[in-house]
């Protein structure tokens, strides 16, 4: 295991012995644990443990050190899954709620016998809740709101959550013999924040084996439906997964038809008919005729027809007789053909919105979308020195094995005590060994020095001008006072934009997506903000942690269009976190961004002249 792993394991052990009502001091221990831990580089903790010295460690003593060189060495811990199996699985739910921590759920669990959610929603609703010492009716009102937001959040789920279960099904698929084609579709495909659902379209020769293999997936709770062409699972994790199997010669329309949008599919239908011509999930026929395309397969009669039928293989069902679809247009195998036979250029998954693709396309007007590759390096990421879990060094070797050409450190300010932020000192002395690692040669990737620093409540910046020009870059960030009205919020953030240290703003709404404490951000005016960001030379930061994705993609294409340009940050607080540069790019593309309009796209040395400028400027030289 990696030490982050087990920091994650040594947390979730106080959390559980908190539980269970613990001696506080020994739950203590295993939080202090988890935090020394995450202060260790990798390749010292190997070595700290091979040499039987990790009890060396401030907050590491011999029991605890005992357990991590367990986990480290074997990947599991007795002791863990014993306690895990001691305590009941609804004691753990009911931590997703906002409001109760352990301490509550223990009191809840002692007097109420409340062991799950449902039993606490059924106490609340009766007023068992309130009636406890400690709790009142306006915690009850907020536990009640808090089971619903967890409810109605968890019908869907975040784009790399799905994405994650997404991809191996898909190597899976692919890899199955009888599997000609296969991909994934829907909003998953088109790169929204949010996915309902999953969508798997394949081409096979056979049926019965690639349903049998899709319906036994591993994590797979319940099978809820499995017929000759289409099979749908449901998750533990929640997430439905449906499988639809057709020919090779219609995989191309099913998947643009289950890729969507609902809205661009109703456009490109219309389209079709324009042309004498009718689209949908089967194919592209003559729209004269007795009707749709689903009764021109029912009863033709033509050598396709007959051709399929002689073809079709036992079990196959209905996909052979589907096949049966023979137009002028029989030849399309690729969803590029078949934007070209409505007289279309390609349209990327990622603006299939029903948003005025179309009339691009036709007009050849489509930009050349940024790509993961074209990314060089991120600016806002964190380290141990905040709250981040991963050291400097560490950073700076994942962002080397990325290839990146440079790596932005910026740690929280001093206000952010919540993030252990840094005063001037403490960001003075990481300034110094930043310096030093870039002048050590250890690392290719150049190392930036820089803050997320916190916009006080007034408009100001967390540090004085002395201190922000020893910089490289300075993120300016809202952290607090969350329920300031919209104007009083958007002359803050616009006060800070307009200060001359001030060269990227992080997260512009705050919005956290898709957890029972989630909130939609902070009330600002957007527009307000943009002509701002525009007005100042300030780069707007697209926050790529999957949580934010923050500025949100529908704002990007009229704002670039005025010239205003994006960095892609992955807000990574450990190495695994840059990988989330890749939901960025999903918000960049769904906005329209082309390369040259993403800061996070140019080489170290146009980007080193950029900065340098503008630290010129903000010195007064």
């Amino acid at each position: 295991m990696t030490k982050n792993e087990i920091a994650d394991i040594l947390t979730e052990i106080g959390t559980l012995l908190e539980l269970k009502g613990e001696n506080p001091f020994k739950v203590r221990a295993y939080q202090t644990g988890a935090r020394a831990l995450e202060s260790i580089e990798e390749a010292d903790l190997a070595r700290l443990i091979e040499s039987d010295e990790l009890q060396s460690v401030k907050g590491i003593g011999e029991a605890l050190g005992q357990k991590i060189t367990e986990l480290h060495r074997t990947g599991r811990l007795e002791f863990f899954e014993k306690l895990k199996a001691s305590v009941e699985p609804g004691l753990v739910e009911m931590l997703q709620i906002p409001g109760i921590g352990p301490k509550k759920i223990r009191a809840l669990r002692d007097k109420l016998g409340i062991t799950s959610i449902a039993e606490l929603t059924a106490a609340c609703h009766d007023g068992r809740v309130a009636e406890l010492d400690g709790f009142g009716a306006k915690t009850q009102e907020k536990i009640l709101a808090g089971i619903a937001n967890r409810e109605a959040y968890g019908r869907r789920h975040l784009w790399w959550d799905a994405a994650a279960v997404a991809e191996p099904i898909v190597a899976g698929l692919r890899a199955l013999p009888p599997v000609r084609r296969a991909e994934a579709a829907g909003s998953l495909r088109r790169g929204l924040e949010t996915v309902g659902d999953l969508d798997f379209i394949v081409a096979a020769t056979e049926i019965a084996p690639v349903v049998d293999w899709f319906v036994a997936l591993p994590d797979v709770k319940e099978v809820t439906a499995k017929g000759e062409t289409k099979a749908s699972v449901r998750f533990t994790s929640g997430l439905q997964a449906d499988l639809r199997i057709v020919p090779e010669d219609q995989f191309a329309f099913a998947l643009h038809h289950f890729t969507g949008s609902k809205d661009h599919n109703v456009q490109m239908r219309q389209r079709a008919l324009a042309r004498g011509l009718s689209l949908s999930e089967w194919g592209l026929v003559a729209a004269q005729g007795e009707g749709t395309v689903k009764d021109k397969v029912r009863h033709m009669a033509d050598s396709g027809l007959r051709n399929a039928e002689s073809s079709k293989p036992r079990g196959s069902g209905e996909v052979a007789t589907q096949s049966a679809v023979r137009t002028p247009h029989s030849a399309i195998n690729t969803e590029l053909e078949l934007f070209a036979a409505l007289g279309l250029h390609f349209i990327p998954p990622e603006l299939r919105e029903g948003m005025g693709e179309i009339e691009a396309a036709e007009r050849g007007e489509l930009p050349r979308l940024v790509e993961l590759g074209d990314l060089r390096g991120a600016f806002h990421n964190h380290t141990t020195a905040s709250d981040g879990r991963n050291t400097l060094a560490e950073m700076a070797a994942a962002a080397d094995a990325l290839g990146w050409e440079y790596l932005g450190i910026a740690d929280h300010s001093k206000s952010s005590f919540q993030a252990n932020g840094l005063d001037e000192s403490r960001l003075l002395k990481q300034v110094a060994e930043i310096r030093t690692l870039n002048a050590s040669k250890r690392f290719k990737v150049r190392v930036l020095a820089g803050v997320e620093c916190d916009i006080l409540p007034d408009g100001r910046l967390d540090f004085d001008d002395a201190v922000l020009t020893q910089l490289d870059y300075v993120v300016a960030s809202v952290h607090n006072l969350f329920a300031q009205d919209e104007a009083t919020m958007t002359a803050r953030i616009v006060k800070a934009l307009e200060h001359p240290c001030t060269m990227m703003l992080g997260h512009l709404t705050g919005r956290l997506l898709l957890q029972p404490n989630r909130h939609e951000g902070y009330r600002v005016n957007i527009a307000k903000a943009i002509d701002a960001a525009i007005a100042n030379g300030v780069i707007m930061e697209i926050n790529a942690s999957p949580w934010r994705l923050d500025l949100d993609w529908r704002h990007w294409r009229k704002a670039a269009e005025r010239g205003l340009l994006c960095a892609i940050n992955p807000d990574a607080h450990d190495t695994a976190g840059l990988l989330h540069v890749r939901a960025g790019v999903n918000v960049a593309r769904k906005g329209g961004l082309r390369r040259e309009q993403v800061l996070t796209t140019w080489p170290f040395a146009q980007l080193d002249a950029w900065m340098r400028a503008r630290v010129g400027k903000a010195r007064g030289s």
